[in-house]
């Protein structure tokens, strides 16, 4: 199945009938977008024009995501310890959101793509933070993809945040602590109402979560390549999800 799927499926320049087309695409796909600075430095340029090229790779994958049928795509925009980098770097990246939005949020809106955040928004500046909400409100009604910004996120953050928040109603009596399970966990996490990722991609090469998802990955299928996130294509994801197809998904059963 794999050889016929590729075959139909596996080249960019191939247009299927539909979304419907494909079987067993993943409905929610994370990806850690990682190695803009390592793509940069390969070609003698500074770090800032990697991630200025990652936003070119971000509307290749969200097109692409869309016209695959996924429903839900998160990326890892910026991460709670992406303030330990220079300042000038981290200033280029709070500017990117709002650069990306303001080309292409009306393509965005023709494509029926609702766009959200999840992150932290207390620290971010107010112009980052107004773009991010400007298309959030402007996409609220669109019925599509879900493209889900990570941005100033962080797992453990948002997991002591849910817990304290499930705390708070044990000590003041709106929960009883014999109610608490994974829903009601899941409930207080910036996911909620939102399927956990059935495939996490990350790209350049390395192999870790970093703080990424750490409750909702639990059972998701991982998928890594060396490939830096700039160089990431229409094709890349498509092998992401050919291999996800490949696999049986037991959730601990047999």
């Amino acid at each position: 199945m794999i050889e016929r799927l590729w075959a139909k499926f596996g080249k960019s320049s191939l247009q299927p009938e539909g979304p419907d087309a494909i079987e067993n695409v993943p409905e929610h796909v994370a990806i850690i977008m990682d190695g803009n600075g390592r793509w940069a430095k390969t070609r003698g340029l500074p770090r800032m024009a990697g991630h200025h090229s990652g936003m070119k790779a971000v509307k290749r994958v969200t097109m692409e995501a869309d016209r695959l049928g996924i429903k839900y795509l998160t990326l890892y925009a910026f991460s709670t310890e992406n303030w330990k980098r220079p300042k000038a770097e981290v200033d280029f990246l709070m500017k990117l959101p709002q650069q990306f939005l303001e080309i292409e949020l009306e393509e965005l809106i023709a494509n029926n793509v609702q766009v959200r955040m999840m992150g932290h928004k207390e620290d971010l500046p107010s112009y980052t933070l107004s773009a991010v909400e400007e298309a959030i409100a402007k996409t609220s009604d669109n019925t599509g993809l879900v493209l889900n910004f990570a941005l100033n996120y962080g797992s453990r953050k948002e997991m002591l945040g849910a817990v304290k928040s499930i705390a708070a109603d044990v000590r003041d009596g709106r929960l009883a602590l014999e109610d608490i399970d994974d829903t009601i966990m899941a409930d207080r996490l910036l996911t909620s109402g939102i399927p956990d990722p059935d495939l996490l991609i990350r790209t350049s090469g390395e192999l870790r979560l970093s703080n990424f998802m750490m409750w909702q990955l639990a059972y998701s299928e991982l998928w890594f390549t060396d490939v830096y996130w700039p160089e990431f294509t229409e094709t890349h994801l498509q092998q992401a999800i050919l291999e996800y197809q490949r696999r049986a998904r037991r959730y601990g059963g047999l």
